[in-house]
């Protein structure tokens, strides 16, 4: 886990954002044990409390859940819940941005279109070596 502290987003986000991250990527998975705000804020060398704070946001999502008897997990659906919220409100929230800087700057449909295509058939070839 990496926090820019140089960032304007605040540090708690970062820490929900990196766990959010380490769930979509598979290096945590739904029953696994998350990591606890005392492990995080030595990790990072942040106030325990900040840790926390980035934790709660995950909690209040559905995210990570208290279990009894033992810390927090990461909850059953959490996976699903983060890869459509990522789709919903990121991806679509990048082609909005994407779209109004090529009409902007007087890129195509078309060739936005292909451009998209090429950086996908580049990223295909990475995954395939």
């Amino acid at each position: 886990m990496k926090i820019n502290f140089d960032s304007l987003k605040p540090v708690y986000i970062q820490i929900a954002e990196a766990i959010e991250d380490d769930i979509i990527s598979g290096i945590l998975t739904e029953g696994d044990a998350a990591y606890s705000q005392l492990i995080i804020a030595r990790g990072l060398n942040v106030n325990p409390a900040t840790a926390a704070k980035g934790i709660n946001v995950l909690v209040s999502k559905g995210i990570l859940e208290k279990q009894r008897g033992s810390s927090m997990v990461v909850a059953c659906g959490a996976l699903e819940r983060l890869l459509s919220e990522r789709k919903e409100i990121g991806v679509n929230g990048l082609i909005s941005s994407l779209v109004s800087e090529a009409v902007k700057i007087g890129v195509s449909e078309s060739e936005l279109i292909g451009k998209i295509k090429n950086h996908y058939k580049g990223l295909e070839g990475k995954q395939n070596e």
